[in-house]
């Protein structure tokens, strides 16, 4: 298959020069696949570096699944054609990951299209593309391409229809099709309570970065947003399935997107005894701590509720993860162990619509191709909305104690460090984009919570446990959810008493087991177990030998490897390369 020469002009990770020969080779196999998600996902293809794609939109259409596919099945053909002719063993195994990767797109496409209504949120998707391009550290031009992107979602250019009437055509055509399963009901009704803040924050999006033209269109798009809003009160509510569980093919599809190799029942007795065990550290360690601060009670729900009350006003929020992570930043260097790169790491706090799209402290990635010097960002939400729209506040996320795990995870040494890694270190196409998956990428950042553990003062070990016990209920409480196993309602509790969880940080967890990422979950877990079990191969292996500062740069200058492939890469790569110099001396 002949790749486009748009894609052929791709910038790579690194300038040709500095590139390693099967790197190179490597992602010319990539683009055919590059191709692929330009053509079918077009924001996706921006938020990665895309730039021929920032102009584009998707384009809802009853036959877009099919064609995808039809598509994705002619480039593996051509993929699948290179691989017995390749000597290289790095660029052959790259090919593995980029055939894997397709074959799953394939599977799940057909998967949803067989089971699901297509249903949609416009708005969020509107928003998304919007976002992309109208970011710190973004080219000029990059912005200017915001505006295109705008005036085709509302349909104001020729050959465009506004990408609200596309959505509903396609949802009104498939309701014809009988036996497909409607969106679950709270997800339309979290929508419904917060589709207008996505059209609010297009619009704080191109004021904030000065760009001009867009306000006609943004005015149109706003009105097709409000008009979308009644549709799917009118059209879709009538149609939502107040059970939220997939079929369960649905939801083994995906497990195995987000890189779970778990099955659901190792899963849930692993997390279960894990669950318990942090419960025990996390009790002792209470009683220290409330020792320290002469509290009346050593339970540690109770300390956490203590250690809660030290809210921190709205101003000081960024001051004191900064200086955590200056703090941090410092062990780090201190205690060798991992690489820091030289510039500095982006923290800031989420637009209203930011936090309708993701109510949880999160990273939001960098290009991975094309970089300019755009750097990824930690943001930290702010409210979310219960049932009904009820207003819920966090008090998880904006307390001292609480920055410690949390900017070890989303900024240093967690994604961050991960993503700065593999934009400046030349890891080929298929490590960095078509290997991610939820299980290499958060398994990392649990796994980094972990060992900057021992250097946190108690009161950030306490949180630092606690969101690690979370880790566990995700694990055995998003498949008990889909089994039937235990209720919204026993999630929620739980959440709450045994983890100490806010009533807005718990609806938000429950509401990704349920509807808006099941299965993606327990991919932290899986992750994190997977790395702690490689690591300590390695350590048996090398004995004395182990530095951990070259076990942490090896790991990220791998890129993200599924766990199985990233085992054999440390014990034949770097145990090995360890092995044969102790040989030599």
């Amino acid at each position: 298959m002949r790749v486009p020469a748009v894609l052929a002009m791709l910038p790579l990770l690194l300038s040709a020069e500095q590139q390693p020969a099967w790197v190179a080779k490597s992602n010319e196999n990539a683009k055919v696949l590059l191709d692929i998600l330009a053509r079918y996902s077009p924001e996706q293809a921006s938020q990665l570096g895309i730039r021929t794609a920032d102009e584009q939109i998707t384009i809802p259409a009853t036959d877009r699944p099919e064609r995808f596919r039809r598509d994705a099945g002619k480039a593996l053909e051509a993929l699948r054609s290179r691989v017995a002719g390749e000597q290289d063993a790095l660029v052959k195994q790259d090919l593995e990951i980029l055939i894997d990767a397709g074959e799953r797109q394939i599977r799940a496409s057909q998967a949803y299209e067989d089971h699901l209504l297509p249903y949609m949120n416009a708005a969020n998707t509107a928003f998304s593309g919007i976002q992309t391009l109208l970011q710190e550290h973004v080219t000029a031009e990059r912005r200017a391409a915001a505006v295109v992107r705008l005036k085709r979602y509302a349909g104001l250019e020729q050959g465009f229809t506004p990408i609200t009437v596309l959505a509903e055509n396609v949802f009104r055509d498939k309701l014809r099709k009988p036996g497909l399963l409607g969106p679950p009901q709270g997800e339309v009704e979290h929508d419904l309570a917060t589709m207008s803040s996505y059209g609010a924050g297009i619009g704080q999006l191109f004021e904030k970065e000065k760009v001009s033209g867009y306000e006609e269109a943004y005015g149109k798009l706003k009105e097709q947003i409000s008009e979308y809003e009644q549709f799917v009160r009118r059209e879709v509510l009538p149609h939502v399935r107040t059970d939220f569980r997939l079929p369960p093919e649905l939801y083994a599809i995906n497990l195995d997107n987000a890189g779970v190799d778990y099955t659901p029942a190792e899963l849930t007795r692993l997390a279960h005894q894990s669950f318990d065990e942090i419960q025990k550290q996390m009790q002792t360690l209470a009683v220290r701590v409330a020792k320290e601060h002469s509290w009346p009670s050593s339970d540690y729900r109770d300390v956490i509720k203590q250690l809660k009350k030290d809210q921190l006003q709205a101003s000081q929020v960024m001051p004191v993860y900064h200086g955590t992570l200056a703090q941090i930043e410092a062990i780090i260097r201190r205690e060798h162990l991992v690489t820091l790169p030289d510039w500095p790491c982006i923290i800031r706090q989420a637009s209203a619509a930011e936090t309708a799209q993701q109510p949880a402290p999160h990273y939001l990635s960098p290009p991975l191709i094309d970089n300019h010097g755009e750097q990824g960002q930690f943001v930290l939400p702010g409210g979310t909305t219960g049932p009904g729209g009820k207003p819920l506040e966090y008090d998880d996320f904006t307390f001292s104690a609480a920055s410690w795990t949390l900017t070890a995870h989303e900024a240093r040494p967690g994604h961050d460090l991960q993503f700065s890694s593999m934009v400046r270190g030349g890891v080929s196409y298929a490590r960095a984009i078509f290997a991610f998956n939820s299980t290499n990428v958060e398994g990392w950042a649990l796994y980094a919570e972990w060992f900057m553990l021992p250097y946190m003062p108690d009161d950030g070990k306490m949180i630092s446990l606690q969101l690690r016990l979370l880790r566990a209920a995700r694990a055995f409480l998003d498949p008990e959810l889909q089994q039937g196993k235990v209720t919204r309602q026993q999630a929620l509790e739980l959440l709450q008493k045994d983890v100490a969880l806010s009533e807005a940080f718990a609806t938000e967890e429950v509401d990704r087991f349920t509807y808006r990422m099941p299965g993606q979950a327990v991919s932290y877990f899986d992750g994190y177990t997977r790395l702690l079990d490689i690591r300590s191969e390695a350590q048996k292996a090398l004995g004395s030998k182990f530095k951990v500062q070259e076990f942490h740069d090896f790991i990220l200058s791998e890129g993200l490897l599924p766990p199985k492939v990233l085992r054999h890469a440390v014990m034949s790569d770097f145990v090995g390369r360890h092995e044969v110099t102790s040989v030599a001396q």
